[in-house]
């Protein structure tokens, strides 16, 4: 791939926007397609094209392996901590009505707390799905290497 410049700079011109358009994913999830998971997959696509294009190392070097092996159960954490929070504010696990407000609370309030709630919980999802897909790329790709 030493040679191969033009699919070098292409590659160099879409990371940036393939990193942007999983934000926009994650963030607009709720509103139409998208969210956490398949915010993640392109996240994570973007590193393995960068992988492909410039080696495995320069991928190892932008996101280390022990960094992809964190997210997975940082996401989980995440995910959990929603559930715990609302348990904590004596509601059900993953009740997003309590994730704001301490009781007693307004409708609104109450509204704005399941928003943040589905996008908490989003992040982590995102967080792990990136993780996974990172994790078993490096542990398929670095067969038979040095460690």
């Amino acid at each position: 791939m030493i040679m191969d410049v033009i699919l070098r700079v292409v590659t160099k011109l879409l990371l940036p926007f393939m990193l942007i358009f999983a934000l926009y994913v994650q963030w607009h999830g709720d509103l139409g397609p998208g969210g956490g998971f398949q915010a993640g997959a392109i996240a994570a696509a973007a590193i393995i094209l960068y992988a492909v294009v410039y080696g495995f190392e320069a991928a190892e070097r932008a996101v280390p392996r022990p960094l992809a092996e964190t997210m997975v159960p940082l996401g989980v954490l995440i995910y959990a901590s929603v559930g715990v929070w609302s348990l904590i504010q004596g509601a059900n696990y993953l009740d997003y009505d309590a994730v704001v407000h301490w009781p007693p609370a307004t409708q609104e309030l109450a509204i704005h707390g399941q928003h943040w709630g589905v996008y908490v919980i989003e992040i982590g999802v995102f967080v792990t799905v990136s993780g996974t897909l990172l994790t078993i790329f490096y542990n398929f790709a670095g067969r038979g290497r040095p460690e």
